[in-house]
């Protein structure tokens, strides 16, 4: 046997889950770095490591978390150094400049907490340290900020810290010399004018459901209020809950051969048995039988009567003769050149759902629920369960319904959304996925579509199998070099399929966009988390983002999300933190392919993230505790009444949108006039509302420049004006209202107009 090739090496970082598993890791002999750290009660390890080694470690529940550096890395890391160095020395040399870019507070499940974000004009020096301090109860008190850096890209300092009282400001001070003051202000705390009706009814839903009976549930409401609700069968069928049944036949690599059927499992594949056999005789030929479902293999034998029979021969021979039941191949590439052993097997698909579970394909379903369903209203879209192991969030779509038509009659609130907006909720988009999950692999992600080829196609994998929904999308997807989702490896959590679009899952979505083109809102339910996010939602490896939404349309997206996250802490004080809301790649990470991305860029939909499931704070023990994707029901049904709470606060988005006619007002500061140096001219409005302009004197359209974001979480840009200069500009909110009745697809003038004047 030739020497294996060398492998490359990767240094990563390892979460190793317990104290067995890390003598796992000591006895493995794996080449450790020096960092141990205890993180969220599991240790994580920086190590040096083979591809091979990788895998050798996922059997003992060791997984990489991160990885740090790889080979081919390497050579680019001493001129990275020089050009840091460089970047270092020019940034000290001057005092930097701070900017705080959010401090509030606010009262979780069981403590107060003061949190705080700033940016500096060094941050991409990691020697750039940032300090606060603040008076608590007439004490002064002192926090050494995080620096937050995602894919080489500087996003801003942090600190989170319990309080005993509130305090009125905080200041952020530099080790360069700059600082910034800021006001301490309530994130989501606010009351809200009113009191809630006393006879607004919830808890609807009193277990985890899997997709038969999330289904029932729809048709049930359909039938019970034929006048607010239908159910829309969508087009394109799953693959269905089922699988080839298989059987792997040996003990060693190169002495197995794996059987799949042709028929599905449950269609006749499950009752077919092979039998390996030794004949009693020396000098037997190998010898393929078939009656019936049975397959007997009469191995070939030498002068001495030993079975002589090699993997590769048997499986040649079986798909000879017996190719119209199964189709067998070595074990995942072997040569099988190993004699194999006599044996007896019954093929299974290995699905342990009880009988009444449907094997077939499945028709998705959503309820559409609105007293006018005819395209005339505007239309609002909550799907969950791309994910098929995330068990709370099918519940947040059922709760709402519930809460929609239960309280239709007598609550003026849920009447007024009801009759002025068409509403689709998606239980479960990946219904087969939640079946397996449910019944046998409750940590299914994908769907069960098998795209790997028959090298990987044997039981042993059957786990890893599937497409990720939420990766499978046409923009931003890892077919087009974004990042966070695998397009080689089928057993990855992550693939994105064979291509873009390609699962019937995905394709219904798209389907639901482009049919009922009234949708302008959508909610995406994942957990878990608690994060509220939006697009961008993907970065390529250089982490260039796909397109910023402009500075208005951001600002309308953090203005929805202030009423939307609202609603969710009014059920039990879950705070969605400030540093889990905004743009996917400011606060996760690159989500390559993923839906909601498809929604904002290709059908200009205002589309969300949900990831129910915030992290619970254990006061005792200072710590937030993970809750899960299967958390106990008691946590899941406390998940699903506080984002149903937030997905109708999306309908109360949706419905202030449709009723806005207010045109927005804007003005430049500082306006028109003569100024002796360049200036800063910055643009208030009246509301979230994008600014469209020009600088040559121009007409302004829809076809000038946005005004964009100053930069990753920051306000609007102010433009540099250093010459004589006219800008003329317009705004748009949200709604489509354009400031004075302006029309840019016209020849009016009514637009702004500022002359600035430099000497």
């Amino acid at each position: 046997m030739p020497l294996p090739k060398e492998e490359t090496v990767s240094v990563v970082q390892l979460e190793v889950p317990n104290e067995k598993a890390k003598e796992k890791l000591l006895e493995l002999d794996i080449d450790l770095a020096h960092r141990m750290h205890e993180h969220n009660g599991k240790l994580e390890v920086d190590a040096v490591v083979t591809p091979s080694e990788i895998e050798a470690l996922k059997k003992h529940g060791i997984t990489v978390k991160d990885t740090l550096i790889t080979e081919q890395q390497w050579n680019t890391r001493v001129a990275e150094r020089e050009s840091k160095v460089q970047l270092q020395n020019t940034l000290e040399a001057v005092e930097d400049s701070v900017k705080v870019l959010r401090a509030n507070h606010y009262t979780n499940q069981s403590d107060t907490f003061l949190y705080v974000e700033a940016k500096t004009s060094a941050g991409d020096s990691s020697s750039t340290a940032l300090t606060a301090t603040w008076n608590e109860n007439g004490e002064e008190k002192t926090a050494t900020l995080n620096r937050f850096v995602d894919y080489g890209e500087y996003i801003y300092h942090y600190f989170e810290v319990p309080i005993s009282a509130v305090p009125k400001s905080v200041k952020i001070e530099s080790n360069l010399g700059g600082s910034a003051t800021s006001t301490v202000t309530e994130w989501l705390g606010a009351d809200k004018p009113g009191k809630p009706n006393k006879h607004y009814v919830t808890n609807f839903v009193d277990h985890y459901m899997a997709p038969a009976e999330l289904y029932e549930r729809a048709e049930q409401l359909a039938k019970e209020f034929p006048n607010l609700v239908e159910i829309i069968e969508m087009p394109n069928q799953t693959n269905g809950y089922r699988r080839v049944a298989q059987a792997t036949i040996g003990s060693t690599t190169n002495t197995t051969v794996v059987v799949s059927s042709k028929a599905w499992g449950h269609e006749g594949g499950n009752n077919i048995s092979v039998e390996l056999k030794k004949p009693n005789s020396p000098n037997s030929s190998l010898e393929v039988l078939v009656k019936g479902n049975q397959i007997v293999v009469n191995l070939a034998t030498d002068e001495d009567g030993n079975v002589n029979s090699t993997a590769r021969q048997v499986v040649a021979e079986l798909n000879k003769q017996a190719s119209n039941l199964i189709t067998a191949t070595t074990y995942r590439g072997n040569a099988g050149e190993g004699v194999v052993s006599a044996a007896s097997v019954q093929l299974t698909d290995n699905l342990n759902a009880p009988e009444e579970v449907s094997r077939e394909p499945m028709t998705v379903k959503a309820i559409r629920i609105g007293k006018h369903r005819d395209g005339s209203k505007p239309g609002v879209l909550g799907y969950a369960q791309e994910h098929a192991r995330e068990w709370v969030t099918p519940l947040v779509t059922i709760e709402t319904a519930e809460r929609l038509l239960r309280n239709y009659a007598h609550d003026p609130d849920t009447k007024k959304l009801v009759n002025n907006l068409d509403i689709f909720l998606v239980p479960t988009m990946n219904p087969d996925g939640a079946n397996f999950s449910f019944y046998d692999y409750n940590m299914q992600r994908k769907n069960m579509t098998n795209h790997c080829p028959p090298t990987q196609s044997d039981p042993g994998n059957r786990n890893n199998w599937g497409v990720d929904l939420n990766r499978n999308h046409s923009i931003g997807s890892a077919f087009d070099g974004f990042i966070g989702a695998s397009t080689t490896n089928c057993t990855s959590g992550t693939y994105a399929g064979p291509a873009e679009n390609s699962e019937p899952e995905s394709k219904n979505l798209v389907w639901l966009a482009d049919t009922f083109e009234n949708i302008k809102f959508a909610m995406n339910i994942h957990s878990y988390g608690g994060y509220f996010m939006w697009s961008p939602g993907a970065y390529d490896p250089n982490r260039t983002t796909l397109p910023r939404p402009s500075a208005g349309e951001e600002a309308f997206y953090w203005a929805a999300s202030d009423l939307i996250l609202n609603d969710i802490q009014d059920h039990r004080g879950t705070v969605i933190l400030p540093n889990r809301t905004g743009p996917i790649p400011d606060v996760l990470y690159s989500a390559a392919g993923n839906s909601a991305d498809y929604l904002w860029y290709e059908k200009g939909i205002y589309a969300w993230n949900f990831e129910v499931g915030a992290d619970l704070w254990d006061k005792e023990a200072q710590r937030w505790r993970a809750v899960g994707f299967q958390p106990s029901y008691e946590e899941g049904h406390e998940e699903a009444m506080e984002f149903s709470n937030g997905l109708i606060g999306l309908m109360q988005v949706a419905y202030n949108h449709a009723k806005d006619k207010k045109r927005p007002t804007s003005k430049a500061v500082p306006g028109k006039g003569t100024f002796s140096a360049p200036v800063e001219v910055a643009f208030e409005t009246s509301e979230a509302a994008t600014i469209y302009y020009t600088l040559d004197g121009s007409r302004p359209t829809f076809e000038s420049k946005k005004l964009q974001l100053a930069g990753t979480r920051e306000e609007a840009e102010t433009l540099t004006i250093n010459k004589t200069t006219t800008i003329n500009w317009f705004a748009v909110d949200a709604a489509g209202n354009i400031e004075k009745n302006y029309n840019p697809l016209g020849k009016g003038k009514n637009y702004n107009s500022a002359k600035i004047t430099i000497k």
